[in-house]
């Protein structure tokens, strides 16, 4: 009997060591990911080597080819690009994916181009594919400062009774940060880190600027550091910004309706011709034989192409009124 309490005894010592050291490990892995996910939404700045072996492993791939993208001055555009889009991309990574599509528009276009031109059969399609994971990132970094500008009237507003409730400009940030879902919430609650992380008002704002280029975010940045310099109510000057942007969104919705006949129009215009040149060898195959077989003709076809273009352009250009 004596034997059977013992066992018991230590099996149950035994599970209750194995749950203390799961729960100690649980709560250091939790720890290490808000300091990674702290340090990670910072920006600015250079990783130091120690930060880079903890945090991370240093890749020589990844600094080869971002020491050639530095040196080629591009570096930190697609940095740029793809901190405002959102994505966990890497400069790496983008380069590594445009080569990809770049090849594989080579060889669909050498496969399935018309043209009897070799070089413009496979230089062109390349060229699509190598731009298209950046249209890619383009569209992501429109969608998402779509939604902050969407959400920014309501954050203001929502910063401005935290304020008049009695908390600090910076609890009020940590507040909109916690309640707010999306990018503006992300965005907020990066600028919270840096704040509490010792960054300097003027460096964390200006960040934001640079992270979110908004108009009415660089009017709050505004109104923040002029009123911690002069003074004044700043909730009541966020109350009358969140007014402002909200009135512009209506007055943007009302030229948008009536700009909208011009943008269907350019639109149409321009995708006609290029719906024709499909059509035509399907349903006329010797059409375009003749013009394909002169170089003149390809010429013509090309500066065809580069005139649809720009018109194009020039009439989105017309009907894409600032406000």
């Amino acid at each position: 009997m004596k034997l059977i309490v013992g066992v018991i005894f230590l099996v149950l010592f035994a599970v209750v060591l194995i749950a203390i050291s799961l729960g100690v490990r649980f709560l250091e892995r939790q720890r290490r990911k808000q300091v990674e996910d702290v340090l990670a939404s910072t920006p600015g700045g250079t990783p130091s080597a120690t930060e880079s072996t903890i945090l991370r492993p240093e890749d020589k791939g990844d600094a080869a080819v971002e020491g050639l993208l530095k040196r080629a001055g591009i570096l930190s555009y697609f940095k740029q690009m793809i901190q405002q889009a959102g994505s966990n991309w890497t400069p790496t990574g983008l380069v590594a994916a445009m080569a990809v599509t770049a090849l594989m528009g080579g060889i669909l276009g050498a496969l399935f181009y018309p043209l009897p031109v070799a070089w413009v059969g496979v230089v062109l399609p390349a060229s699509v594919g190598a731009t298209a994971p950046l249209f890619i990132l383009r569209l992501k970094r429109q969608r998402r400062i779509r939604e902050i500008e969407e959400q920014l009237p309501e954050a203001l507003e929502f910063l401005a009774r935290s304020m008049r409730a009695g908390h600090a400009f910076s609890i009020s940030l940590e507040m909109v940060g916690e309640e707010l879902t999306g990018p503006l919430g992300q965005e907020f609650r990066t600028l919270f880190n840096e704040l509490n992380l010792g960054s300097p008002m003027d460096t964390a704002m200006a960040n934001l600027a640079a992270r979110v280029p908004l108009l009415d975010v660089r009017l709050l940045v505004s109104s923040v550091l002029l009123q911690r310099q002069t003074g004044g109510n700043l909730s009541e000057v966020l109350t009358r910004l969140a007014a402002l942007i909200r009135e512009r969104f209506r007055f943007r919705g009302q030229i948008r309706a009536t700009s909208a006949h011009g943008r269907i129009t350019a639109l149409a215009l321009t995708l006609m011709p290029l719906a024709m040149l499909l059509i035509l060898p399907v349903f006329a195959p010797g059409y375009l034989q003749g013009m394909l077989k002169d170089p003149d003709g390809i010429w013509l076809l090309a500066g065809a192409g580069v005139a649809q273009v720009l018109g194009y352009l020039v009439m989105r250009k017309i009907t894409n009124i600032k406000v």
